[in-house]
């Protein structure tokens, strides 16, 4: 079977390309660069997702498609997120529908439902909310309700997953992010450090991504057009999880810390400074980021256990004993 994965040099989709590899998919996955990183067999297409034709191009002749590219991040221009994270993936479900595709799985983001309150294990019932604020999260929640509302038409069936915080030996963001901040001593608690966050490990996001694809062929009425909740099912106080990350590691604790309040003006106001002056760097804080950093955010994955038969087939504990000896190697080289 031919599938194509978007974002395939990303820390997902490098990963989901892999897997569908040694699972006996003939897999292409595309990107902005060529990736050498990648096994020999699987086949790469330079192309940009707001390049209509060349998008039209690389689908050709796929059975199945998971669209795992987007612009992530929390700061930039709106129309960089737009035209990527909604009109790439308008470009990607266009030539599903064009070349016949049958099945397209789309990874969103739990964020696309976060509202700056606590969300302590809520399911997907849970509707978008009215403002956002940050542009990452308002473009996948309207890139996943175009794949959901596609979900049936000229035998297209659509999924979307939604992954927290994925991590694992590789990863490029989290974990390095963490390190950066600790050893330069910029890393500071933003609540009482009780919140409670899900967190995915990488294989087990791929899992995710993998067994809907084949419930998506062997029993579409069932999961077409929804959106599922993937995490290791074992939610983690988030600064208890930094701090054993960092001790593990060997670097400083996070000592500091700031009430949400606190840091959720520091955000309003470093967005001020960085919109009204044009800067392009990342602000030191922002609102959306206070909140994910003070509040509760996990999720009910009943949805992907019944609907999926999604089971972690990676333990948090095992996860993190990998992680750790993967980046005390990554330290030592630096």
């Amino acid at each position: 079977m031919n599938c194509l994965v978007t974002g395939g040099g990303g820390f997902l989709g490098a990963s989901l390309a892999e897997r569908l590899l040694a699972d006996g998919y003939q897999v292409t996955v595309l990107g902005r660069r060529n990736y050498p990183a990648l096994s020999s067999a699987i086949r790469q297409v330079r192309a940009d997702l707001k390049d209509r034709s060349a998008i039209f191009d690389a689908l050709q002749g796929m059975d199945a498609v998971f669209h795992s590219a987007a612009v992530p991040g929390i700061w930039g221009p709106y129309s960089e997120y737009y035209k990527t994270n909604v009109e790439g993936t308008q470009n990607i479900i266009d030539a599903c529908l064009a070349h016949h595709i049958p099945r397209l799985i789309f990874t969103s983001s739990p964020s696309v439902i976060y509202d700056m309150e606590d969300q302590s294990c809520v399911d997907e019932s849970v509707a978008f909310p009215n403002d956002y604020l940050c542009h990452y999260p308002k473009t996948k929640a309207m890139a996943e309700q175009l794949v959901s509302s596609t979900d049936g038409r000229n035998g297209l069936r659509t999924i979307s997953i939604r992954p927290h915080l994925i991590w694992g030996p590789g990863d490029p963001h989290l974990v390095p992010r963490l390190i950066e901040k600790a050893q330069s001593g910029k890393l500071v608690q933003v609540g009482d450090g009780k919140n409670k966050v899900d967190m995915v490990y990488i294989d087990n996001a791929v899992e995710c991504h993998v067994l809907a694809e084949r419930v998506l062929r062997s029993d579409p009425d069932k999961v077409g057009g929804k959106a599922y909740f993937v995490s290791d099912d074992r939610p983690v106080e988030l600064w208890t999880w930094i701090n054993d990350l960092l001790n593990a590691l060997h670097l400083p604790t996070v000592e500091k810390s700031i009430s949400f309040r606190t840091a959720y003006v520091l955000g309003l106001v470093a967005e001020g400074v960085y919109g009204f002056f044009k800067l392009k760097n990342e602000p030191p804080i922002t609102r959306f980021v206070a909140g994910q950093l003070a509040t509760d955010h996990y999720y009910d994955i009943r949805g992907a256990r019944n609907d999926l038969g999604y089971s972690p087939i990676v333990t948090p504990d095992e996860g993190f004993v990998r992680l750790i000896n993967y980046f005390n190697k990554f330290l030592a080289t630096k």
